[in-house]
């Protein structure tokens, strides 16, 4: 077995870790960190346990480290938060860890690839370019996540020239305790600090093409709109794409249907579906379709076709797990698989 190392283990995303690596087949948890606050705590007495699951007894009694202790782990999954990721990250890949974080602060450095395992296995190589004996792999922003998942079978097969986004995304992607209830109940916010930027920006790389030591942007124009919903989980995003050549929706469903590569190899993360298509008028929906394969599969409906070469859908991905640790996770089996 190999053993994980869990940074910002308290928090949201940290919590799913914890939760996605119970029973784990080949990963085990070794060390859980946090803030200063909770350092020396057994994790118990530390977490603010969210999640649905209990968490196990076992890891209830393990001592929190703090973030830049010696871990004796193979792999750390980084779940801290951008205003303190870069710097502790930097100094793990340095001393040697192979760190996948979920945290923006690197994902658009030229050598640190951002990886959705079914979509760009081959950024993985970017790595190589990394000039210190560990590395950083990072995974998209959770609506990234979810918006590169459904366009990656439309751009195989109809090319893409202009997308259009506009997401409304739920309470749990501002972490615990999140939005404060005056201001989210009842309310829409049609504003979240930098998503905008990180939609455009790491989806360009993402599905851009790997060059010798760099990632050679998409060329496709993309614009997002972002807001905040009261909703506690999942990101429902709406999507008007123009593509290169004229398409037809029954060969649209079936690109979704059949999008699942990973090189034939089968991963415990993996869902076996990764993106679903939902013919009903009214789905997909956050309460009901976003633990869609485990919480890893896109959810996609309501497609139209506007013109020859244009069409418009929803997108639904679950946000901390398929946008946040489970993609974390699904690329430090990937590596493992192909460069553990």
């Amino acid at each position: 077995m190999k053993k994980l190392a869990i940074l910002g283990a308290t928090g949201l995303v940290g919590q799913r870790f914890v939760q996605l690596l119970s029973g784990h087949p080949f990963f085990e948890i070794s060390v859980l960190a946090a803030s200063d606050n909770s350092s020396g705590k057994k994790y118990g007495q530390a977490v603010h346990w969210h999640l649905e699951t209990p968490v196990l007894d076992k890891v209830k009694e393990m001592v929190v480290r703090d973030c830049r202790s010696d871990f004796e782990a193979d792999y750390v999954l980084s779940a801290l938060p951008s205003d303190v990721a870069g710097p502790i990250e930097e100094e793990l890949a340095s001393a040697g860890y192979i760190v996948f974080s979920n945290a923006a602060n690197h994902r658009l450095d030229q050598n640190v690839p951002i990886v959705v395992p079914e979509i760009n296995l081959d950024h993985l190589n970017l790595i190589q370019s990394q000039q210190t004996k560990g590395k950083i792999i990072t995974n998209p922003n959770c609506s990234t996540t979810g918006l590169v998942m459904a366009l990656k079978p439309i751009m195989d097969r109809f090319g893409l020239e202009e997308i259009k986004v506009v997401t409304m995304q739920a309470v749990s992607g501002a972490g615990y305790p999140g939005v404060a209830s005056l201001d989210i109940v009842d309310n829409i916010i049609p504003y979240i600090k930098n998503e905008e930027e990180k939609i455009v920006n790491e989806s360009k790389k993402i599905l851009g093409k790997l060059k010798e030591g760099y990632i050679d942007p998409a060329s496709f124009s993309l614009e997002a709109q972002c807001n905040r919903v009261p909703v506690v989980d999942g990101h429902l995003l709406s999507v008007f794409v123009k593509t290169s050549e004229r398409v037809a929706l029954d060969k649209v469903i079936k690109a979704f249907e059949d999008f699942a590569p990973l090189g034939g190899h089968k991963l415990p993360a993996a869902p076996e579906r990764p993106v679903i298509y939902w013919p009903d008028m009214e789905a997909p929906q956050p309460r009901l379709h976003r633990n869609s394969g485990g919480g890893m599969s896109v959810s996609i409906g309501r497609l139209v076709k506007v013109a020859e070469k244009q069409i418009r859908f929803v997108a639904l991905v679950h946000n901390t797990i398929r946008g946040a640790a489970g993609c974390a996770l699904l690329n430090a089996e990937a590596y493992d698989l192909l460069m553990g």
